[in-house]
């Protein structure tokens, strides 16, 4: 079965087609960054223009890279992102595919973008070896973690979902992307961030030691027992970033010159062509540790308290190197396979949706030619 996927969520314009829920056979996508650098931020009346500009082409080209691959090939369905994700681009995506499905005349279902990105470490491209059975690798803990989400479920069977915790605040992609504005580093935050961390580190070669012990402590957001915003969940699952953001600005108040260095102040290159003062690496380096720290904590405890087989986690966040190398230590240290994509399926993409839909047929028919965007969309 061949699935057109169209994802129009935030910032990126994105349609690819996918065979039998796991084969991709074509995956393009338009990413929005350039427009909204010069705003710190998406903006999503800038995006949603920028999406009715380019659906159609970007539709086109999945199309025939699909041809390509399959030329007597044929779309058997089309699926869409309904929600969670900022409306004004949301209903562009939706539209389209009410219109493309029409006029096919085959059918259309609405995808969870959040439960789409845990869907992305079973992606394989054409022509390569399946990565294995999804059933055989439940029950599983998985981790969705992006700009928008940072949430923890269990799976005790595949499309079955309990919250076991999630952040009461920001997500750990905003809490990257927040830092990286307050300390002039430009959008997107999250990777120069990483690239920063990852220059920094490396002057301590294989002296993790001599490196975490160089680094400024900054919390790591552990709520208290009895908050109403755990809504039910348990504190030591749920994390905040609010307040590491809060000391993250305190501490650049206190030290001006972290951002108006002197000349003669030593300086690393993280990019080619591109460098901060060893002080300011310092300090995001300790920022991304403070972050993947709480991650990390919550993870273990999780894993702890359940029977897993594997670890799963999905969304743009997943892409941070060294997010990765925590996690991935810390499950083989716990006994379960981890369970990541490629980094082109990390961020938003239409593979993911195509794919998905494959599982998930259920929301289709009248009812998905009916049904409206949810912004707020949550998982299960």
């Amino acid at each position: 079965m061949n699935i057109l996927g169209i994802e129009t969520s935030c910032d990126e314009t994105a349609a690819a087609v996918v065979k039998d829920g796991r084969v991709v056979l074509s995956n393009v996508v338009y990413t929005q960054i350039p427009l909204h650098r010069p705003y710190g931020g998406v903006v999503p009346e800038i995006a949603s223009r920028a999406h009715v500009e380019k659906i159609s082409e970007v539709i086109n080209e999945a199309i025939a890279k699909f041809q390509e691959v399959e030329p007597d090939g044929l779309i058997d369905a089309i699926a869409v992102t309904y929600g969670p994700g900022l409306s004004p681009a949301l209903i562009v995506g939706l539209n389209a595919a009410k219109g493309l499905a029409l006029s096919l005349g085959v059918p259309l279902y609405c995808i969870n973008h959040i439960e789409a990105h845990l869907h992305t470490p079973f992606l394989r491209d054409y022509g390569e070896e399946s990565p294995g059975s999804i059933e055989a690798r439940m029950p599983a803990l998985a981790l969705a973690i992006s700009g928008g989400h940072t949430n923890w479920f269990e799976l005790s069977e595949y499309g079955s979902y309990e919250l076991l915790g999630q952040t009461l605040d920001d997500a750990a992609g905003e809490a990257f992307d927040k830092a990286a504005k307050l300390l002039n580093l430009g959008y997107p935050g999250g990777p120069k961030i990483d690239a920063i961390a990852k220059a920094y580190r490396a002057i301590f070669g294989s002296d993790t030691r001599r490196w975490k012990e160089s680094l400024e402590v900054f919390p790591k957001g552990c709520p208290r027992e009895g908050v109403s915003s755990l809504a039910g969940l348990p504190a030591d699952m749920c994390v905040s970033f609010s307040g590491l953001k809060t000391a993250l600005l305190r501490y650049v108040q206190k030290h001006e010159e972290l951002l108006t260095p002197s000349d003669d102040e030593p300086r690393i290159e993280y990019k080619s062509g591109e460098e901060v003062t060893l002080e300011l690496a310092r300090i995001v380096s300790s920022y991304q540790e403070a972050i993947v720290g709480a991650v990390a904590d919550r993870t273990r405890t999780a894993l702890r308290r359940g029977e897993y087989r594997s670890f799963i986690i999905g969304g743009g966040v997943s892409l941070n190197s060294r997010l990765r190398e925590s996690l991935s230590q810390l499950a083989e240290k716990e006994g379960v396979e981890f369970l990541t994509a490629k980094p082109k399926y990390c961020g938003d993409n239409g593979a993911m949706i195509a794919a998905l839909a494959y599982y998930r047929q259920n929301l289709s028919g009248d009812e998905a030619l009916s049904i409206d965007v949810a912004p707020s969309l949550e998982i299960g």
